[in-house]
């Protein structure tokens, strides 16, 4: 099978090629197309940040790895990562965050088990960075959250859980103040609750979401937020179980899916090979999961459980 890949900006070349050589140490069934995709190519002219010849081989093959990538810095510069999300309408990012034994963390000290799914919807909110200023003094930023997309990101949410055999699912918002637009996506979450009688389901406010992560995290199971909502609480679950760079990531899209490190460039460290390449390998074998290489991931998740455990 093959699959698009992309080696990102700064660390991402080695650390990509570290994980790409795990594959190769394993057999892994996979041949790779290598696309041109990153600011590098942002500042070669092309505004999207990638090739023609990218965004075609990405959507005849339906996959694609890509190392982190560097937003261009200043205004009307989109992010590449952002763009590529709205380009193939990849609408649900699910990221699992787990206690890795080897990684120390308050918890992991003090015997508490983590086993998070954040699905963040991935496509509107106010990520669609339309912005103006109404006067020279005041900014003006506008919000979208829509019924389809809302039940479409919350069913992947609900499927998830049901095939995880989770014991809960949560609702995070701020429908006590943004009445209209967390309040429709909320309305939508229990809509879509009804069709599965057999998952608990509740909600709960954003900021109250956040202090119970940090003091309870143990009692949370899949958490479905928001656009922005849910960036923000995937980075602070990111940090319950050792940081970014132990935090794998997933865009999913009916023809199109994204598995990336979201951890940053660290370009002033790049080329000197000690970069840590866990967070793009725990993504890449949950794409072996995806493809249904389910022999390849344990082996490698294995390994690499191993290693951690090792020090």
């Amino acid at each position: 099978m093959k699959i698009a890949v992309a080696k990102g900006d700064g660390i991402g070349p080695e650390i990509m090629e570290a994980v790409l050589s795990v594959f190769k140490a394993n057999n892994t069934p996979l041949e790779y197309e290598f696309v041109d995709m990153g600011k590098w190519v942002f500042d070669k002219g092309f505004s999207n940040g990638m090739t023609p010849e990218a965004k075609t081989t990405i959507e005849n093959l339906g996959i694609l790895f890509k190392g982190p990538m560097e937003t261009p810095k200043g205004k009307g510069v989109k992010s590449v990562n952002v763009t590529a999300r709205k380009t193939w309408n990849t609408y649900a990012n699910k990221r699992v965050f787990l206690t890795l034994h080897g990684v120390d963390t308050v918890f992991s000290k003090a015997g508490i088990p983590i086993d998070i799914t954040v699905v963040r919807e991935n496509i509107e909110d106010t990520y669609g960075g339309i912005e103006h200023m109404l006067t020279h003094d005041v900014a003006l930023s506008r919000r979208f959250i829509t019924r389809p997309g809302s039940l479409q990101v919350i069913r992947y949410a609900f499927e998830m859980a049901k095939q995880k055999n989770a014991r809960r699912i949560t609702c995070g918002h701020k429908a006590n103040i943004m009445k209209i637009t967390d309040g429709l996506f909320l309305e939508c979450f229990y809509e879509v609750a009804k069709e599965y009688p057999e998952l608990k389901a509740d909600d709960i406010i954003v900021d109250d979401l956040c202090m119970k992560l940090v003091t309870r995290p143990d009692t949370f199971d899949v958490v479905v937020l928001t656009n922005l909502q849910g960036d923000i609480v995937s980075d602070l679950c990111a940090g319950l179980v050792g940081g970014l760079g132990f935090a794998p990531s997933a865009n999913i899209g009916d023809h199109i899916c994204i598995f990336e490190a979201v951890h940053g460039t660290a370009p002033d460290i790049a080329g000197k090979n000690i970069a840590n390449p866990t967070a793009l390998l725990l993504s890449g074998i949950a794409m072996l999961r995806h493809l249904g290489f389910m022999q390849n991931a344990a082996v490698i998740e294995n390994a690499l459980l191993y290693t951690l455990e090792s020090g």
